[in-house]
């Protein structure tokens, strides 16, 4: 017995201070703690996903089945890498337990008390991929891998969140630095072959959290040309400057001229510029897009670097006048619209990037554009639409719908106002006619003069200007009640 206790107390002292996840870290890599290598690269944490794509593309081509792992107990703080978390010592433990007669069993215990580690599960969270799928991710963990020239590697992942943006680190341990390096190079190269980012449309928006920058991923909008109501060879004229551009990349590189270029949709509110944007993000399916929003512009430094990586590719920036001279979210405390044409130039002349910029005021933007040229090499205006166009939308919005009704003098009553305020008319059409007992519903004249003396009279001024009518609306007299149809 006594021996047997003494066997124990050696063993216990050979291997006091060292952890379980250390020696499981050290045994694979064949050195002692001492002599580890530790190489990181810190990531954004919205680049979480890519970073387990790149891991787990590395682990098939250098340890296919390996198991993730981590610190028992949860005894890792968000601050501290993977060395550090190593090095603690771990509270190393003897129990001898009573046995048959004149036996004992004596177990050695490691345990994360006392702040060292046992081994236990690997941690795991949720990350988008797409609009409506999602993925599991590491948190916290190690798994056992080699570098690609064979020596044996262990690859960390953990989040850091404690102090300021949040991010995630890749952490590569090895006896050799090199051969860390090697790997971590080979990852960061398989994180951008499997950018799950590429061929998606995005959008930047503030998250809860320290109001960092926070990914969302859009679906891709099913718009047609004949959805895009524009005057004559308008929408033609902007597929040529955006898509155009991409059909014959290649060659134009190959005559010297460069591939960035610049869209500006300028006109009142409610004209078609979203609706615009929306089909061109339709339109080019399979190039990455990055829609930015009002304040949400202020990522622009990250939007531009991504949409350099992973051309080609569009950034929208929409409402650009309402934070054109807004200093509080800009770098540097300067107009936010400095900071927008400053990202826009970091973007090389080669690269296939479009910048496309609505606003309802151009005038705003005008000095500060023509100051510095280049930036926007097209500027289209998208106006209140004409007798032709007012028809034509007419048409689209009551698609599949019943029209028993001359258009003629409804298109007449809505000279002046927008694609919205015909939208919405549409809506409260179908709405009469429901009431009036028809289902399915039917459009009728009396119903279209009935919503347009309702929408164009005084107490509905301010509703007209928010569909983009303006305040006065088209002239009531021209709202006449339309017949019946031939």
């Amino acid at each position: 017995m006594r021996q047997l206790v003494e066997l124990a107390a050696r063993t216990l002292g050979e291997e006091a201070g060292t952890s379980g996840l250390a020696l499981r870290v050290t045994g694979h890599l064949g050195c002692e703690l001492t002599e580890v290598v530790l190489v990181s690269e810190r990531f954004p944490s919205w680049e979480q996903v890519n970073v387990q794509r790149g891991v787990d593309a590395y682990l098939a081509a250098h340890a296919a089945g390996a198991q993730w792992f981590g610190p028992a107990g949860g005894g890792h703080r968000p601050h501290e890498d993977m060395l550090s978390l190593l090095s603690v010592p771990g509270h190393v433990g003897m129990i001898v337990r009573a046995g048959p007669p004149g036996l004992a069993r004596v177990m050695v215990r490691d345990s994360a008390a006392g702040g060292g580690a046992g081994v236990g599960a690997a941690s795991y969270g949720t990350a988008a991929i797409g609009p409506d799928e999602n993925t599991e991710v590491v948190t916290l963990g190690l798994v056992a891998a080699a570098a690609p020239a064979g020596a044996p590697v262990v690859i960390g992942i953990r989040d850091e969140s404690r102090f300021g943006p949040p991010f995630c680190i890749l952490e590569v341990l090895a006896a050799d630095r090199e051969a860390a390096t090697a790997a971590r190079g080979e990852i960061e190269r398989l994180m951008r072959a499997h950018d799950v980012f590429r061929g998606q449309v995005l959008s930047f928006a503030e998250s809860e959290h320290h109001g960092n920058e926070l990914v969302t991923f859009l679906p891709r909008p099913a718009v047609t040309a004949t959805d895009v109501v524009l005057p004559g060879g308008m929408l033609e004229h902007i597929e040529r400057h955006i898509i155009g551009v991409a059909d014959w990349s290649a060659e134009l590189l190959g005559a010297g001229q460069h591939l960035k270029r610049g869209l500006l949709l300028h006109g009142p509110p409610g004209t078609g510029k979203t609706h615009t944007v929306r089909y061109l993000t339709g339109r080019l399916a399979g190039l990455t897009v990055i829609l930015l929003t009002g304040r949400s512009i202020r990522f622009i430094d990250q939007a531009a670097a991504l949409a350099r990586r992973l051309q080609p590719s569009m950034v929208v920036l929409e409402d650009v006048d309402l934070v054109a001279t807004d200093r509080d979210y800009s770098p540097g405390g300067n107009p936010l619209l400095f900071s927008l044409l400053d990202a826009m130039d970091g973007v090389g002349a080669d690269a296939d990037v479009t910048f496309v910029l609505t606003t309802n005021r151009a005038d705003i933007l005008e000095t500060a554009l023509a100051d510095r040229p280049g930036r926007v090499d097209l500027a289209v205006e998208i106006p209140r639409p004409d007798a032709r166009c007012r028809e034509r939308l007419l048409r689209v919005y009551a698609r599949g719908l019943t029209v028993d009704a001359d258009l003629g003098p409804v298109v007449t009553g809505t000279e002046g106002v927008t694609a919205s305020f015909i939208k919405e008319m549409i809506r409260r059409t179908v709405l009469a006619s429901l009431r009036a007992g028809e289902h399915p519903p039917v459009l009728r004249g009396a119903h279209f003069a009935d919503v347009l003396a309702e929408m164009n009279s005084e107490h509905q001024a301010l509703t007209r200007s928010l569909l983009g009518a303006g305040a006065e609306g088209p002239a009531r007299e021209r709202a006449r009640r339309p017949g019946p149809a031939p």
